[in-house]
């Protein structure tokens, strides 16, 4: 891939990554669109790693906490917040780590990568985020995560698998419903997307063991670099926009998008 080829997919993997309007619809459509080759499994680990750093970044101090919390799991306690947080963290990444092991197993992720899938989900997804948004209530804090609603978000996140759909959108729309405010709503999305990421990464690491070369490793190098800066910066955006805007924004350009690729898809 040439430079600017990497440029465009580490850009769109990390904006998308964490805005409610799905990286992998976007990295889906990039190639059907413009005619440019897939970028492959390499650069979408890269990619992957590289939104996965800015995250943590961003969220250092819960992560931190979290990363106490697990040591505690392992020794049978749940005697401290971080212990809690880091049991609703797993309890929340189990289903889509069942659902897409099943996805992926049966070929069906191959038979959703279709511009008709994404034009629908992106519409319909998008329409629910703005009802969730806006009639649901802000009376719960990132800080009252419970088990329970770990595992509703957890169940929602599933929907994610689905191209289009966006796994912030859909954990964001799942916490709005069970009334965590917007910024709050949005900072469990993102802790959710740390072992989700790890997860998937992982997965699509077994299918290039054994394949990567030193050409190729550059170009992911550059790739996860790309992806680092752009996912951090999208990070700070929305996080700082959400102190006054709604998702509404997001919403109308999910709208707006949806019903340009279902016209495109079925003319």
């Amino acid at each position: 891939m040439t430079l600017f080829q990497l440029l465009i997919v580490a850009i769109i993997q990390g904006v998308t990554e964490f805005l409610p309007v799905s990286s992998s619809g976007h990295l889906i459509l990039l190639p059907t669109l413009t005619g440019t080759p897939d970028q492959g499994l390499a650069i979408d680990v890269a990619v992957h790693v590289g939104t996965l750093f800015a995250v943590i970044i961003y969220f250092w101090s819960d992560v931190k906490i979290a990363a106490g919390g697990v040591l505690r799991l392992v020794q049978g306690r749940i005697d401290t917040p971080g212990a809690f947080l880091a049991l609703c963290l797993i309890i929340a990444t189990i289903p889509a780590v069942i659902v897409g092991f099943a996805i992926k197993i049966t070929g069906m992720d191959e038979a959703m990568r279709s511009v008709s899938v994404i034009g629908w989900t992106m519409l319909i997804f998008g329409l629910v985020l703005y009802w969730a948004d806006r009639f649901g209530d802000t009376t719960r804090t990132a800080n009252e995560w419970t088990l329970k609603h770990a595992a509703i978000m957890g169940l929602a996140q599933c929907l994610a698998l689905i191209p289009g759909t966006s796994r912030s959108g859909i954990t964001i729309t799942a916490a709005r419903q069970l009334g965590y405010g917007r910024a709050d709503a949005a900072r469990l999305a993102m802790l959710m997307s740390i072992p989700v990421i790890l997860a998937s990464g992982a997965v699509l690491s077994l299918d290039i063991i054994g394949h990567t070369n030193w050409a190729l490793a550059r170009d992911a190098g550059i790739a996860a670099t790309f992806a680092f800066v752009s996912a951090l910066a999208a990070l700070v955006l929305m996080m700082r926009l959400l102190r006054s805007v709604s998702f509404t924004p997001y919403v109308i350009y999910r709208v707006i998008l949806g019903i340009a690729l279902l016209i495109w898809a079925y003319t």
